[in-house]
């Protein structure tokens, strides 16, 4: 598979994320829509993490010759919803609420924030 497919596959998952995310985070909470919906946004969120794994650092030193610094928000990602899903199941709410937030802060807001710098691919997409 090439960068381009795997760049494809993150931003098509990335995006329905940040949908559902905002959707969660702005909707009342604990309801059986809620826990729908968050299954499929930590599915969302977890396919990023792994896709976005898969795509080199292009910009900025690399680990391994691979590895960059933004992937560092993918170990957040992978840490953080597994977390927050067994957070909720204990019944342990505000735990759950600061790993989703984590993750939506992380994962989505800077790490999106990061990819719009000159020299990434989106960047390059849109500008």
């Amino acid at each position: 598979m090439s960068y381009l497919h795997i760049a494809y596959i993150h931003l098509a998952t990335v995006l329905f994320a940040s949908i559902l995310g905002a959707l969660l985070l702005v909707n009342k909470k604990g309801t059986a829509s809620h826990r729908r919906i968050g299954k499929y946004y930590m599915m969302l969120m977890l396919t990023t993490a792994v896709v976005a794994l898969l795509m080199p650092a292009k910009v900025g030193p690399a680990f391994l010759g691979h590895f960059g610094f933004i992937h560092l928000f993918c170990v957040l990602v992978l840490y953080a919803v597994p977390t927050a899903y067994f957070a909720a199941r204990k019944g342990e709410l505000a735990k759950h609420k600061y790993n989703m937030i984590c993750v939506y802060l992380g994962g989505i807001l800077i790490a999106g924030a990061f990819t719009l710098m000159p020299g990434r691919l989106l960047h390059k997409w849109l500008f």
